[in-house]
């Protein structure tokens, strides 16, 4: 794993003329951010020794790095899921790259679906906190010591100082902005109204098929991580219709120019 891990971060780097600061993962349909990089490079994944590739509508498999709201960033246009098929080792593999090249702030997006009643599609969603609901950690196995303890502390798995960030920028820009905690389940069957009743009896207020594993491991690695959901759909049970992948993609594009004000926003002031 470790030699896997360092050929894809060598490669990565050599690729670029410059060291990322802060890493982006796009989530269903929120790709678009990525377009917006200014002189650009584009790595597609089946280039990078030993990558997965993403096998979802709207995951575009490729490494966009540049200049984005003045810092430099490397993002990804789509992810790697638990349900595609891949080890928990496969979708965290680039936040272990990513953070062996030196980056230590991870700005990570998905579309998920609303368990709290109060929220409505369209809505953005700051993560406080999660659930793993998905029945694996990423850490199960060996430790790699060369990148963080045993038993990391997830008490602040998502940074305060980055979420305060966001909250003063969604005022400045007028922009509403949820708060709530996001259960991961592995899918890739959407949740049944009594496992959304079940989740939101614990607590959750959105629940999806990503970001968790990502987030344990970047905690691990010691990376900084800012977590934003769009709720692209209420959560089976909640309306009485039937979940379909292309609402979510369909209600992501509509919350585009919103979404990108508020990372634009906070990537300019970190």
């Amino acid at each position: 794993m470790l030699e896997k891990i360092n050929n894809a971060a060598n490669y990565l780097q050599n690729r670029l003329d410059f060291k990322p600061e802060v890493a982006l993962i796009l989530g269903s349909g929120l790709g678009v951010l990525a377009e917006e990089i200014e002189n650009s490079i584009k790595i597609n994944y089946e280039d990078v020794p030993g990558f997965p590739l993403s096998t979802v509508e709207g995951h575009v498999n490729r490494f966009v790095a540049g200049l984005l709201s003045g810092k430099k960033v490397l993002a990804m246009q789509g992810r790697f899921h638990y349900y595609e098929g891949y080890s928990m080792q496969e979708v965290t593999l680039p936040i272990r790259v990513m953070g062996e090249m030196g980056i230590d702030k991870l700005i990570i997006t998905n579309a998920a679906g609303g368990v709290n009643r109060l929220f409505d599609p369209g809505d953005l969603m700051l993560i406080a906190d999660h659930i793993n609901l998905m029945g694996v950690n990423p850490l199960r196995g060996a430790n790699l010591d060369k990148y963080g303890p045993r038993f990391p502390d997830m008490s602040s798995a998502y940074n305060k100082d980055l979420i305060e960030l966001a909250e003063t920028v969604a005022k400045e820009k007028g922009l509403l902005l949820r708060k709530g905690v996001y259960a991961a389940v592995s899918g890739p069957t959407y949740e049944t109204p009594a496992e959304v009743r079940s989740a939101r009896n614990s607590g959750a207020d959105a629940v999806g098929m990503s970001t968790v594993p990502e987030v344990i491991v970047a905690n691990h690695m010691g990376i900084d991580v800012l977590g934003i959901s769009c709720i692209t759909n209420m959560a089976a049970g909640i309306l009485s219709q039937p979940l379909d992948h292309s609402e979510v993609v369909e209600n992501a594009e509509q919350v585009k120019p919103e979404f990108k004000k508020l990372v634009k926003g906070v990537l300019h002031n970190i």
